[in-house]
This record gives structure tokens, C-alpha cells and sequence, in this order.
């Protein structure tokens, strides 16, 4: 499942979508696995590498422009959770 989690392609909101769930599922099967364990260290570390995210594209060889994401609607699917029911 850790795989399937790491080399899933993101390239649309039906896949976002099914990344979510894989990052729930792996969350709940392998806590232990995970650094941020609260959702304050969570979001601390979100912004971090949100922040950090191109030197880490350059520094893997990834190349993707982090900055041609419409980040409006992660932000907006982020901030919906706040209050979804």
C-alpha cells in the first residue's frame, strides 16, 4: 500500500480524491510510519513543505513546476475539511 501511496499520479480531482483515501489508509494501518502524528505537526509540516517543495523537485530529479498547480483549490479542499461533515 506504501507504494501504490508514493507512485500514485495526481492529474485530476478524481485522483486527488483517491489519494486521500490511500493517505487515510495508510495513516490508519501504519501509524508508526508516520512522523506527524497530530494534526498541529501535520499542518506545521504541510506548510514546511509546501514551502520547501521545489528545492525537494530539483534535489529528486522531479521535474515538475510546483508553481502550475491551481493551489486555490487544494487550498479551498483543505479549508472545506475545517467544517465538512
Amino acid at each position: 500500500m506504501e507504494n501504490e501511496l508514493y507512485n500514485k499520479q495526481i492529474t485530476s480531482r478524481e485522483d486527488f480524491v483517491e489519494f486521500l483515501k490511500l493517505l487515510h489508509k495508510y495513516y490508519t494501518s501504519k501509524p508508526e510510519d508516520w512522523e506527524n502524528k497530530t494534526l498541529e505537526s501535520f499542518l506545521k509540516a504541510l506548510s514546511d513543505y509546501a514551502e520547501d517543495i521545489p528545492e525537494c523537485y530539483k534535489n529528486t530529479k522531479q521535474y515538475r513546476s510546483p508553481d502550475t498547480a491551481d493551489w486555490q483549490v487544494f487550498g479551498d479542499m483543505l479549508r472545506g475539511a475545517i467544517v465538512y461533515e
